[in-house]
C-alpha cells in the first residue's frame, strides 16, 4: 500500500512552535486574572477567591493543630502554633494571587 502518511517535518514543527510561543508571549501581557474557563474574573469573583484562600489557610492550620493536640495530648499549644502557620500561609497565598493580578511575570512569589 502506498497510502502511508508522511510524518510532519521538523521545520513545520519548529514553525508551529515559534508561532505558539509568540501567541503566549503576547497573551502574557494581559493583567486580567482568569477563572477556570479562561474568562476574565469579575471583581466579586476575585474578592471571593481572596477571601476563600485566606479563610482556608486559617481553617486548615487550626484544624491540623487541633487534631495533633488531641492525638498527642499537648493542650492548646499545637493549635495555637498551627493557627499562626495557617494564617501566614493564607496571607502568602493572597499575596501571590494579588501580585499575579498586577501583571507580574514571576509566578513563584517575591
Amino acid at each position: 500500500m502506498t497510502d502511508e502518511k508522511q510524518p510532519p517535518s521538523r521545520d513545520s514543527f519548529d514553525a508551529r512552535l515559534r508561532e505558539a510561543q509568540q501567541r503566549l508571549a503576547s497573551d502574557a501581557g494581559k493583567a486580567e486574572p482568569t477563572g477556570g474557563g479562561g474568562k476574565p474574573m469579575t471583581g466579586l469573583g476575585i474578592a471571593f477567591r481572596i477571601g476563600t484562600e485566606l479563610v482556608a489557610g486559617v481553617v486548615m492550620g487550626t484544624g491540623i493543630g487541633y487534631f495533633l493536640d488531641r492525638w498527642l495530648d499537648t493542650g492548646p499549644w499545637l493549635m495555637v502554633v498551627f493557627f499562626f502557620l495557617g494564617s501566614a500561609a493564607g496571607v502568602l497565598s493572597v499575596y501571590r494571587a494579588t501580585s499575579r493580578m498586577g501583571g507580574r511575570k514571576d509566578e513563584n512569589g517575591p
